[in-house]
């Protein structure tokens, strides 16, 4: 079982016969992010992986690849949640989404499973990284990456796309297939989200050392932390949906993190005990 199907499975455990009441309210498949609200009046994001349908390309091509939007709203979630396995990028960024409203459902019933969870703070505060260790970054995490430039020392961004980052980045640049040169040797490893998402996560945290200091971070990465603590994460960075109906309004119309961080959602993080 992989950690999305094993977060749904604490979600839905956690929140027991409520489970089976939630159904699907709203759904919004966005520029930058795919939005979620479920009956019982939660929220949640993921990204929205455009490059990763390059068939989407005309309506009959596409129909099939995406849960149908007729009828879509008040399908129950045990409907959504097996697409978290699907082959269909749209169709698992939904699920995703689902499945951290479902987390943000398990938060607002008090059935978070006793882990501490702190709001209004940037991960990127959490990572412990001081001068002389080196650093993995996969995905250009804008604030680990100014921080990394501030410190200096060692560090590498994995990427799949260079484009994302700046000049004085480039020379850390290394490509996401040339990722096993530098996972393994990280004192600290970043990993974003959308790795969740693109089902590479497993794969990186089997690569990191056993003793190194792990974070996942980013809106994707807003489920139940403990599958990925039991990988050796230490710290899981995300967003708890405050306002979902203005969120969903703010993605339809093209909204990027930058449009809801910190007034429709709020970013969380949450440490492994111990």
């Amino acid at each position: 079982m992989g950690i999305l199907e094993e977060a749904a499975e604490i979600a839905l455990g956690r929140l027991g016969d409520r489970a089976a009441r939630l159904a699907v309210e709203r759904v919004v498949v966005g520029l930058f992010f795919t939005g979620v609200k479920l009956s019982g009046g939660a929220g949640g994001v993921c990204y929205t992986p455009i490059k990763a349908i390059p068939r989407a390309v005309c309506c009959p091509s596409s129909a099939g690849r995406a849960f149908d939007p007729v009828g879509l709203a008040g399908t129950p979630v045990g409907r959504i949640l097996p697409a978290l396995g699907s082959d269909e990028p749209i169709k698992t960024a939904v699920a995703v989404a689902c499945l951290n409203a479902l987390t943000a459902s398990c938060w607002n019933a008090g059935a978070f499973g006793g882990v501490r969870v702190e709001t209004g703070r940037d991960a990127q505060d959490a990572v412990r990284m001081p001068p002389g260790t080196s650093v993995a970054v996969v995905g250009a995490f804008v604030p680990t990456l100014r921080a990394l430039k501030q410190r200096g020392g060692t560090w590498w961004v994995v990427e799949q796309d260079p484009r994302t980052l700046r000049p004085d980045e480039l020379e850390h640049f290394v490509p996401a297939g040339e990722a096993d040169a530098v996972l393994g040797r990280a004192d600290v490893l970043v990993v974003t989200g959308v790795t969740l998402l693109n089902r590479t996560l497993e794969g990186i945290l089997d690569r990191a050392r056993s003793d190194a200091e792990i974070a996942v971070m980013g809106p994707t990465a807003s489920l139940v932390p403990e599958p990925l603590f039991r990988r050796g994460v230490r710290v899981v960075g995300g967003v708890w949906v405050r306002r979902p109906d203005q969120l969903l309004d703010v993605l339809a119309a093209g909204g990027s993190g930058y449009h809801f961080f910190d007034t429709l959602a709020d970013r969380t993080v949450v440490e492994r005990p111990g």
